[in-house]
């Protein structure tokens, strides 16, 4: 006699659900607990709904750079900028690009929100040019050639002569390198640096051409008329300046002009950036580290320098075309030096992090700056929340209407899913920056009816099988399958259309594609891991196995057909005595 064969579970059949309940029950504890040491408890609110500043910033084409503006420098842009501000705390902003030339900077209202705003147009590129003349920021008479003031070879202007032969000037703050500080009236008939090596020469100087000696003369003219206690001839005589001109530049005070060598050394070479105090006179100064290439020219260009007299032992260090500190050298340097003048605590942190993160690969300027206030964007979460709440009693409503004791089933999963969404938003925040704004509010409104349509899926699913004749435990089981391939299709067709709005858009459209695909995804989450197993469970009560009126399963009321019976043939014996 064989074997009796082992009864095969029904398809899709699920033998221990509350293996599954309790993955998902541990997995939200622990996103809840997580959410409270984080001390994190309330997601992070956007612009829209905490207040702040937004600001629209154009990129600007440098003569002869205009193929400059791609989107490669513009995506290296908004990185920059980006941890320009969460360098100084503000990890709540917002950085992306709008079309081909805008980036767009969403600052929520904080402590630190003005200063961000002063740093992300900052362009931050630095130079070391060394020092040929110095003088007090005020325009000058225009000098008269001498035989003695000649240019160079180089380009390299004389300086200019004032009337009475000598010209007061103060440098920004008295600038140290190494403690070593500059102070006193400097020349004003200071013999620059013949060439841009700054390398001694003897004292006769070859005639420079035509060409050479109408450059110096338009410089020394830029130089005698430039006004330095204006911002925007600072901003002015910085503008279209190459690394290898001989330039005029502002002190960032506008207290002293310069005119300055090309460029030795530039921001690329500093390594890192950190503001700190001096312990000699307990002002605040930055401290740079170069990089190994950058110590060498650093060096290189400290040891020239040296040698020479003031003003032309100066090096001038040029952020964005002002000078922030030009210290005098006295020895060699090599691996780091330092940048001191007039700072506070918070221009030296300021001007260390924008070192740090590097210098932008292009120019900006503002284009428009807008402040949100959080009383609007209040009212708007609050109409927002109402709307939601009332589509969410819809739902009830409906569910408890037509499904009735079903409706316990989706109401539970819905909790379920309310509380993955909500810690989940709040642990993302100080993870990877996400905060909720209007549209991802209106993305989670959205995602109760993609909840809610794969709940009605799976019941009416099992509804069929009961209306087929079968009684509800096999009919859970059953219907399962089919019901999961539907709900697996119609989840997919909605996160790729959530992946896609969120490549394709910027801004805040953006917050609503990711809260729509975040909670889609986590809705096959809860009808995999919650709703399908409870159901196995409430199939084996009395209440939903009886057919309760109330339970939304009653075969009468459904209109079940009759079960399905199969008839057995029974062989009649052919010997009546077999009978």
């Amino acid at each position: 006699m064989a074997a009796p064969k082992k009864r095969r579970a029904p398809a899709g059949g699920q033998g221990r659900p509350g293996r599954s309940l309790a993955l998902i029950l541990i997995a939200m504890v622990a996103l809840t607990s997580g959410m409270f040491l984080a001390d994190q408890p309330t997601p992070r609110l956007g612009i829209d709904l905490a207040g702040g500043t937004s600001i629209t910033l154009e990129a600007k084409s440098e003569p002869g750079q205009e193929s400059a503006i791609n989107k490669t420098n513009m995506d290296t842009a908004v990185q920059i900028m980006e941890r320009r501000v969460n360098g100084l705390g503000v990890s709540e902003a917002e950085v992306q690009t709008q079309g081909d030339r805008n980036i767009i900077v969403n600052i929520p209202k904080g402590t630190n929100s003005a200063q961000a705003r002063e740093q992300v147009g900052t362009t931050a590129k630095l130079y070391f040019r060394p020092v040929l003349t110095v003088a007090q920021g005020t325009p000058t008479p225009e000098p008269s050639a001498s035989s003695s003031g000649k240019p160079t070879p180089s380009g390299s202007p004389s300086a200019p002569t004032a009337d009475k032969g000598k010209t007061s000037a103060t440098p920004n703050a008295s600038a140290t390198t190494q403690g070593r500080a500059v102070t006193g009236a400097l020349k004003a008939d200071a013999t620059p640096t013949p060439k841009a090596s700054n390398k001694p020469k003897a004292d006769t100087t070859p005639s420079a051409s035509a060409a050479d000696e109408a450059a110096a003369a338009k410089l020394q003219k830029q130089f005698a008329a430039l006004d330095c206690s204006s911002k925007a001839s600072r901003s002015k005589a910085a503008q279209g300046v190459k690394p290898t001109d001989t330039v005029v530049a502002c002190s960032s005070e506008g207290d002293a002009k310069y005119v300055l060598g090309p460029a030795q050394v530039s921001g690329t070479d500093v390594d890192s950036a950190k503001a700190a105090i001096d312990q000699t006179n307990g002002q605040w100064i930055v401290q740079m580290e170069f990089t190994k290439g950058g110590a060498k020219k650093f060096q290189k260009i400290t040891g020239q320098l040296a040698q020479q007299q003031s003003p032309q032992n100066q090096f001038a260090i040029a952020l964005d075309g002002e000078v922030v500190s030009a210290p005098s050298v006295r020895t060699a340097l090599s691996a780091n030096a330092e940048i001191s003048g007039s700072f506070t605590q918070q221009s030296a942190e300021d001007l260390a992090n924008v070192l740090s993160y590097g210098a932008l690969p292009l120019s900006f300027k503002e284009q428009s700056v807008t402040t949100v206030t959080a009383a609007l964007g209040g009212e708007q979460l609050q109409a927002g929340l109402i709307a939601g709440a009332i589509g969410l009693a819809l739902v009830v409503i409906y569910l408890v209407a037509y499904y009735r004791g079903l409706a316990f089933i989706a109401l539970l999963s819905l909790l379920a899913s309310g509380i993955l969404t909500y810690t989940l938003m709040s642990l993302l925040g100080p993870a990877i920056g996400f905060a909720l704004n209007l549209p991802a509010v209106c993305g989670a409104i959205v995602a109760i009816g993609i909840t809610a349509d794969s709940f009605i899926v799976y019941f009416e699913r099992v509804r069929d099988e009961i209306r087929e004749g079968r009684t509800l435990r096999p009919a859970v089981e059953r219907a399962w399958p089919r019901a999961r391939r539907t709900i697996l299709v119609s989840d997919f067709v909605s996160f790729l259309a959530a992946a896609v709005l969120f490549v394709v858009t910027v801004g805040k459209v953006q917050g609503f594609a990711f809260t729509l695909g975040l909670t889609t995804l986590l809705d096959v989450v809860v009808v995999f891991l919650f709703t399908k197993p409870v159901m196995t469970l409430m199939a084996r009560t009395k209440f939903f196995a009886g057919g309760h009126p109330w339970s939304g399963l009653d075969p009468k009321r459904l209109g079940a057909k009759p079960p399905l019976r199969r008839s057995r043939r029974v062989n009649a014996p052919t010997d009546p005595k077999e009978a």
